[in-house]
This record gives C-alpha cells, structure tokens and sequence, in this order.
C-alpha cells in the first residue's frame, strides 16, 4: 500500500511539473519562487510590471503583485497604468473613490477591449482597498500627432493639454536599443521615419514623468505597461532615471516560451525578474 501512494505522489509530481503554465526567473536565469521575487520587489521605489496585453497569467500576476505589495509591505502601494490616458485621470479617480458608480465610469472611460478581464480585477483591487490608481499615459491623440508632424507639433497644444503630457522639451535618445530596434523592425513598412520612435518616446515619458510626480514618501508603485515600454531597462525606467535618478526601480517583464523550464539566452537581463508563460496558454483575445 505504501509503495502505491508513494508511487501515485510520484506520477501526480512528473505531471505536474509537465503542465506547469509558468515559471519565474532572475535576470540571470535562476528560477525563484513568486514569494523570494515578491520579497525582493518590496524594497524598490518604482515596479514596472511589463506585460503581454493578452496574456492572461501576466493579468493573474498583477494582480498576486498588487496583493503582496499591500499586505506584506510597510509603504503605501500606488498603482498606475498605460491603459488610462491623463485626459482621464479625473473620471478614473472618481471611480476608484467612490464618486462616480461602475455603470457611469464605464461609459464615460475609454476602456481597452480587454478591461473587463484584464484590468478590471486590478482596478476594483484598488477601489475596494483605497488604493490610489494613477492614470499615466499620454492621450493617443498627441502621440499620433508626435507621429505625423514631430515633436515640434506639440508647442501648438493648449496649456490645458500640455498638461497631460511630459514637461516640453522631453529628452530623447534616439540611439537607445529599443528604439532603434523600432526602427529596424518597420524599416520596409510605411511606419519607418524618425518620428515614429519619437512618438513611443512621448508616452514612455509621460507615464514616467506622472509616475514620479505621484510617487510619495515611503510608498511603492506598481506601474503596468507593455512590456516594450520598460525591457532592457529602457523606455519608462529611462525616463524614470532621467527625472529622479534616485529610485530604486524594478521591472518584470512577461515572455511566452514552448518550453518554460528555462530561459531561453535571448530573454537573459530583460528585466529583474521574467516569468516565462507556456507558449500554448489561449490568449484572452486575438
């Protein structure tokens, strides 16, 4: 009998092991437990969580983030995210402090497709814990215009609009990695002229730039982006280092491999901590 539960312990374990989604990894490659990773994440000032848009693991680790950021920290947690424009940032704090009923804010919002799924869990997380929710990114409008007629197009805007975007004249490095694999990338499409990583660079500034203006003493903030805008330590935490280079940053970035029990050598460094999803995981849209 004991050799038939140690033999049924066994088969349950190599099974297990054989379907596990994820794993989590340092930027060296070393598989840690969600507990050791979320320990370290405690002593950083800023956390950018870079994420697959569609990636429904990366939306349950935002969540489990959040949840040990505020229960076992002594700093205040702020949340802030990509998916809410600055133009918004009053309609989406009403909501998080209880002026404005769920059926109203999601009228008056613009909402991602995948907010339902995706990011509402996090938002009501918040709203429910008084957690202060910070809309950061740039209205789309203006990086579309950074697109078509270059950064020089933005001294037109109203002072009213200026303040939705990062400070004038914002730093660029036009030969940061990042950008200029942008650049590589749509080299024979009509998307490739120079203001097209211009136009990446403005929201990566303005989520940073009200990223460190919201930041408090003695609190920590857990900013969700795609993972494009903070792997490699670039894009946000860049521009997050340019502001206040003072910060203690940590980043995590969410990559789909078809094998999750190691690293593969090109994701190595992208970030403090990777958590490699199983390439085979259906997304939570197409």
């Amino acid at each position: 009998m004991k050799f038939l539960t140690a033999l049924f312990l066994l088969t349950v374990s190599i099974v297990s092991a054989q379907v596990q989604p994820y794993k989590i990894f340092t930027s060296e490659g070393k598989e840690v437990s969600f507990e050791k990773m979320s320990k370290s994440l405690q002593k950083a000032d800023v956390v950018l969580f870079g994420e697959l848009h569609n990636n429904s693991i990366a939306h349950y680790f935002q969540v489990k983030v959040a949840k040990s950021l505020h229960t076992d920290n002594s700093k205040k947690l702020i949340i802030g995210a990509e998916m809410f424009e600055r133009d918004q940032a009053e309609i989406l704090q009403n909501y998080v402090k209880g002026k404005l009923d769920e059926k109203e804010f999601e009228k008056e919002a613009r909402l991602w497709n995948n907010y339902k799924t995706d990011y509402k869990p996090l938002l009501n997380f918040a709203k429910e814990n008084n957690i202060n929710y910070v809309a950061t990114n740039v209205p789309r409008r203006y990086a579309s215009l950074v697109y078509k007629k270059g950064v020089e197009a933005l001294d037109t805007l109203s002072i009213q609009e200026k303040s939705w975007i990062a400070p004038l004249p914002f730093p660029y490095d036009k030969n940061l990695p990042g950008y200029v694999k942008m650049m590589e990338m749509f080299k024979d499409s009509n998307h490739a002229n120079e203001n097209f990583p211009k136009s990446q660079a403005i929201k990566d500034a303005t989520m940073a730039h009200f990223l460190v203006t919201e930041l408090q003493p003695n609190s920590i903030f857990l900013h969700l982006n795609g993972s494009y805008h903070s792997d490699n330590f670039e894009g946000i935490a860049w521009y997050v280092n340019k502001y206040d280079r003072n910060l203690k940053i940590q980043t995590i970035s969410v990559v789909e491999q078809a094998n999750v029990n190691k690293l593969e050598k090109e994701h190595l460094k992208k970030a403090s901590y990777i958590i490699v999803v199983d390439a085979d995981m259906p997304k939570s849209y197409e």
